[in-house]
């Protein structure tokens, strides 16, 4: 499973570097190799990081050529809608210079002591030059994949150190002359393909957007290349990813709300302190002192301390809100006493219950009873 999902994200990394995105591929590249390690991602990774930025140092990128369709490898090619496209002489003699290099360094132009940025320069201009949709020439695909494995593997530090010591020219040699038959200088392939690596090099801005057949010595080969439907691609990767966040910054909203209660509630109960009384008896607050009001003798509930921090004037006022509070409540309670008394009434009447009435008719009103005792010692009666 995680192989197979790790495979997924290289997939969309080499999308990202088709569409230029290479800040995304690098990305989706190391949470591939952080899932399940891999040859490709890392060779991907290292890929990126070393030509990663040789896109766009003044490197101009060719308009497409045409298509190319079966045909003999001396004549030109023609495109369809009737639009001729040919190949020249110097592009001809430039395959034919690449076919018979008997090293890397000879088919990209360079000494053996070039530097990385040497390295860069001959491939970015050869690329450009023998890439199939700038190049109709026969064999010139080939080439393009010659000019990459060599830059891939040059460019490699642990690569250029093997092939330096173990490359072998008559080898090379005589696989330059098949390469038709298996990849170029087999003995030191590059871990990615000339395609990946233009894209890296180049962003993937080059416009390739036909089907390309091409023929060597009597084999026929096709190069598929499907913009349209890569571009489709990219973009309901990136319409999912889009919603993705839609659907997450949603849910944050949603949720935004609750989020504001319960952080004002939890703020709210840190900066709360306990009351300093209650009308009932509350030892989960430390409220288990028994008092009485000095004027009206309303009963209420206070801590140990209580006697420290009230007295004299602060006393009295906190007194007067404990009395107002306990009419309040004698006040609501009586209410709801005489509202269960009518309803218990009411009721025995509808149904003709003598039980009911006999129950409404005895039942006290006793909140009423305090209430009524509490305003005749407020009137001094």
């Amino acid at each position: 499973m995680e192989k197979e999902e790790s495979d997924s994200l290289i997939e969309k990394a080499k999308l990202c570097l088709r569409s230029g995105r290479r800040d995304k591929a690098l990305q989706l590249l190391y949470e591939a190799q952080k899932l399940y390690p891999s040859t490709r991602a890392r060779a991907l990774i290292d890929a990126i990081t070393r030509n990663g930025s040789a896109a766009g140092e003044g490197s101009s990128i060719p308009e497409y050529q045409g298509r190319r369709k079966p045909g003999n490898e001396d004549e030109p090619v023609h495109g369809t809608g009737g639009d001729a496209q040919s190949y020249t002489e110097e592009q001809v003699q430039g395959v034919h210079r690449i076919k018979k290099c008997k090293d890397y360094y000879e088919i990209l132009g360079v000494t053996k002591d070039a530097s990385d940025e040497d390295l860069k320069k001959a491939y970015r201009k050869l690329a450009l030059k023998f890439h199939p949709d700038k190049n109709c020439a026969p064999g010139a695909t080939d080439a393009f994949k010659a000019i990459g494995n060599s830059y891939a593997v040059l460019s490699n530090p642990e690569k250029r150190r093997r092939y330096d010591q173990f490359g072998d020219e008559q080898q090379m040699e005589n696989t330059a002359h098949t390469a038709h038959h298996h990849n170029f200088y087999r003995e030191f392939e590059a871990d990615v393909t000339p395609e990946e690596l233009f894209n890296i090099f180049f962003g993937g801005r080059f416009p390739t957007g036909n089907i390309h057949v091409y023929t060597n010595r009597g084999a026929t080969f096709s190069h598929y290349y499907q913009p349209r439907r890569r571009r489709m691609n990219e973009r309901r990767e990136e319409e999912a990813e889009e919603n993705r966040s839609q659907n997450t910054f949603t849910a944050f909203l949603q949720l935004l709300p609750v989020l504001v209660l319960i952080f004002i509630s939890v703020i709210t109960q840190l900066m709360a302190s306990n009351p300093p009384y209650s009308l009932f008896y509350k030892p989960a607050l430390g409220l288990v002192v028994s008092r009485e009001t000095e004027n009206l003798g309303v009963p209420y509930y206070v801590d140990k301390g209580f006697e420290k921090e009230y007295q004299g004037a602060s006393l009295r006022e906190l007194e007067s809100t404990i009395e107002t509070d306990y009419i309040d409540y004698l006040q609501t309670s009586c209410w709801k006493d005489k509202q269960q008394k009518t309803d218990l009434a009411n009721l025995g009447r509808l149904y003709r219950d003598e039980r009911l009435k006999q129950k409404a008719d005895s039942m006290k009103l006793e909140n009423c009873e305090k209430l009524n005792r509490l305003i005749g010692r407020q009137r001094g009666e």
